[in-house]
């Protein structure tokens, strides 16, 4: 099994990004119930097919509609092992496009993401996704530096954050509000 965080990194992060250890731990919480590996040793997913729709120009919408979805749609989704079938499937008709479609480990940073995170490459970044939690945290970080989202976890502003990290949709799904009470969760431990 890859290795996982330890309170050191969490706490070198934290520095990194000026924030507090349990704005960290919340994210990760919320993002992927706080594991960023199966027990099989892959790293949690969430293959998304609006996503895949969108970098294959919707080609496979009418013959993989599991797959490829105009809209977002949670139906679509699988169980933790499954969502890497899915995700399996789609590489045999879209490599590139699927492997940014899918949403990685601990913290859930999209494949699309690759460079803006700091990965030379998709591959550097898929590979970095299998090695550790550390990779993922490092991403993390990346992510939330690139896209300045670093003031709205100093200043726990969790609608800011959840917007800028989940999209604009972010209410329906409760983000905020479910990292606000994960917070307060880790600030007590």
């Amino acid at each position: 099994m890859p290795a996982s965080l330890t309170e050191a990194d969490y706490v070198a992060a934290a520095r990194k990004l000026g924030c507090s250890v349990a704005a960290i731990k919340a994210v990760a919480e919320v993002e992927s119930r706080g594991a960023g590996f199966l027990s099989t040793g892959e790293p949690k997913i969430l293959f998304e097919a609006h996503i895949f729709d969108r970098l294959t120009s919707g080609r496979f919408r009418r013959s993989h509609p599991h797959l490829s979805s105009q809209k977002w749609d949670k139906n679509l989704y699988s169980t933790p092992s499954g969502e890497h079938k899915r995700l399996e499937e789609a590489v045999t008709l879209d490599r590139e496009a699927a492997l940014q479609s899918a949403s990685w480990g601990k913290f859930q940073v999209m494949g699309f993401n690759w460079k803006l995170v700091g990965r030379a490459s998709l591959q550097d970044f898929i590979n970095a996704q299998y090695r550790s939690e550390g990779e993922h945290l490092a991403d993390f970080c990346g992510y939330v530096k690139a896209r300045n989202l670093d003031d709205e976890l100093q200043r726990l502003d969790w609608a800011g954050f959840a917007h800028g990290y989940n999209g604009a949709s972010y209410a329906a799904n409760a983000y905020d509000t479910k990292m606000a009470a994960a917070y307060r969760k880790w600030s007590a431990a």
